[in-house]
Order: structure tokens, then C-alpha cells, then sequence
């Protein structure tokens, strides 16, 4: 029986990574172009980096957004159908 909430969590576990790496990512890597560019024109101003990494987080989210609902979808589905198997 522990084994099986041992594989739940470790799939949901798996879900939350695979599924936050898009907007993570971008992000990431949105901040980091952006503060090669803050050093090289030597402007410091904090709104200038937050602007470019909130509108690349959503630009991912509405691009990845179907993909990563399915995914939530299919994982719910499957939890729900294999509900009975783990109250025997």
C-alpha cells in the first residue's frame, strides 16, 4: 500500500517539474539577456528587468498553456480511474 502513495507522489512530483519548466525557463532565460544588457548599457533600474520576464512567463504560459492542461488533465484522469485499486 505505501508503495502506491510512494509512485503518486513521485509522478506528482514529476507533474509540478515538467510542468513549471516552461514559464521557469523563460524566465530565466529572459532575465539573464536581460541583465547582460542592464551591464552592458550600465542601467540599474529593477522595473526594467521585471517588465521583459513577467511578459516572457506569459508568453510561455499562453503558448504551453493546451500542452501543459493536458497533461494536468491525463494525470487527474488517471488518478481517478485507478482510485478503486488503491482502497482494497
Amino acid at each position: 500500500m505505501e508503495e502506491i502513495f510512494i509512485r503518486i507522489g513521485k509522478e506528482g512530483l514529476y507533474m509540478v517539474v515538467l510542468l513549471s519548466a516552461p514559464p521557469v525557463l523563460a524566465g530565466l532565460f529572459t532575465g539573464l539577456i536581460v541583465s547582460v544588457l542592464q551591464a552592458a548599457t550600465q542601467i540599474q533600474e529593477q522595473t526594467v528587468a521585471f517588465v521583459p520576464k513577467l511578459l516572457a512567463i506569459f508568453l510561455s504560459l499562453l503558448l504551453f498553456g493546451y500542452w501543459m492542461m493536458s497533461h494536468i488533465v491525463a494525470y487527474t484522469y488517471k488518478l481517478f480511474y485507478q482510485f478503486p485499486q488503491y482502497i482494497h
